[in-house]
């Protein structure tokens, strides 16, 4: 057994959606590890979560640059969805800070000269509002930085923010919410995603796929069977997916159309939706494994937000909109989130994986990446738009926390002074990573709504 790592939550974790009813408590220690339910609520509802809420409402985090238009990679669109709910309403170029349109991100700069005479915005229209602060020496490890980005070895399909069809979102006011999208489309996607990407052969059958042959009374015992006897690394390849599907539908059963009156729609947390979901007897066990896997994802985020932090805690890196004062404060409170982080005694220890012989691992760390990378571009067949965006960002989200795990040398060799070659986020990057994170967040809105009705 692995010491250390928290992969497994216990049986008594989630105690059972027992009979139809969800109980309120979750309480467990995980298996061979130090991690238990408890502490990981206590550590995210009172530390973690309302600094993630503070952050993401920060002008650097809240615009998100995305392709909503590229074309399903896999099969032929079947049409993007007409309920008025599926829209997403971009953002006018003239309501977008100054510096994230510059294209400056967070990159580095000098402190600039007070004495020039020369504003922040006309340094960004002119030059780029980065390469005026550089000297000749950075801007050559600048451009060194870009060539080695773009060869860089991502989970993710990037969206080109150049293309003429990228356009930015501002993601409070397009917020992850259950839009009526659903049926043979979405299943397709979520099939395609689980069958020909998550290591498993066609004559194991997952539990509950709507588009298999009836199993009669199967209850996926096969199924865990088979991967429980897959390694380390493929299970948890498994585990994300499944948490990263479980992120999904707990933001779409917390914002859901409950009302629909005059010009006033209102949203809010639907209990009949979530138990339809993850309750034992509707999903014949299957509820419980995929809240597992949702805090094994937490996890695995958590870890990576750890890691990254030495990449921000630079004082050239800057989180740079164009307005001095705000950009400062988001940095301090995104170095108080991390300082937050490193708190966490019970984080995932990732050096497990890919920890055999050096030519199968780096064999099987990249068929890992690229499976990854596949399904972030099945997240283009999405046939509604805000789930379309909703999907990109949280695969991205993750794909980046995957991408920061398998850097660690190069994160511990990062230059103080100057851009690495090694090891590099794009601002949609960064966007992703912490927009994406937290879902457990809404279980444990969910705990309080069913202690209530019950």
């Amino acid at each position: 057994m692995l010491r250390g790592i928290c992969l497994f939550l216990p049986l008594v974790a989630l105690s059972g959606l027992l009979g139809g009813q969800l109980y309120t408590e979750l309480t467990g220690v995980l298996d061979d590890c130090f991690c238990d339910v408890e502490s990981i609520d206590v550590f995210n509802n009172l530390k973690i979560y309302p600094r993630i809420k503070r952050l993401t409402e920060k002008d650097y985090f809240r615009y998100y640059r995305v392709n909503l238009k590229r074309p399903c990679p896999f099969w032929p669109n079947d049409g993007h969805c007409a309920i008025k709910d599926c829209h997403v309403e971009p953002c006018p170029e003239s309501q977008i800070p100054v510096g994230i349109k510059s294209g400056n991100y967070n990159k580095y700069s000098k402190p600039a000269d007070p004495a020039s005479d020369v504003t922040e915005c006309e340094q960004a229209k002119n030059l780029g509002a980065i390469n005026s602060t550089l000297s000749n020496q950075s801007k050559e490890a600048f451009v060194n930085w870009e060539k080695h980005d773009d060869a860089q070895d991502h989970f993710c399909e990037l969206d080109d923010e150049t293309a003429p069809d990228s356009e930015y979102v501002d993601l409070l006011l397009n917020a992850e919410r259950y839009t009526g999208y659903k049926g043979p489309s979405a299943w397709r996607v979520w099939n395609s995603i689980y069958e020909e990407n998550c290591f498993k052969p066609r004559s194991v059958y997952r539990p509950l796929n709507p588009l298999a042959p009836s199993r009669g009374d199967d209850d996926g015992e096969g199924f865990y069977t088979w991967l429980e006897g897959l390694c380390l690394e493929k299970r948890v390849f498994y585990r994300l997916i499944s948490g990263l599907h479980s992120s999904i539908n707990i933001h779409l059963c917390a914002e859901y159309l409950l009302n629909e009156g005059w010009g006033r729609s209102i949203w809010g947390p639907n209990v009949q939706e979530f138990r339809q979901r993850f309750d034992t007897a509707e999903t014949k066990g299957e509820g419980t494994r995929r809240l597992k896997n949702l805090y094994f994802l937490y996890l695995i985020e958590l870890r990576a937000l750890s890691k990254v932090s030495p990449y921000f805690e630079r004082a050239f890196v800057n989180l740079y909109t164009g307005d001095r004062q705000e950009d400062g404060n988001t940095k301090e409170l995104l170095l108080q989130f991390f300082d937050e982080i490193k708190t966490f005694p019970m984080h995932f220890d990732e050096k497990s994986m890919f920890a055999g012989q050096k030519i199968e691992a780096k064999i099987l760390k990249e068929e890992f990446r690229l499976h990854f990378k596949n399904i972030s571009r099945i997240m283009d067949c999405v046939g509604c738009s805000k789930c379309r965006l909703w999907g990109k960002l949280q695969t991205q989200g993750l794909g980046t926390a995957l991408k920061i795990l398998f850097s660690e040398k190069e994160i511990q060799n990062l230059p103080e002074h100057s851009p690495s070659k090694g090891f590099q986020l794009t601002r949609q990057e960064i966007v992703a990573l912490l927009n994406g994170f937290g879902s457990i967040q809404q279980l444990h809105s969910f705990r309080l709504l069913l202690k209530d009705n019950r």
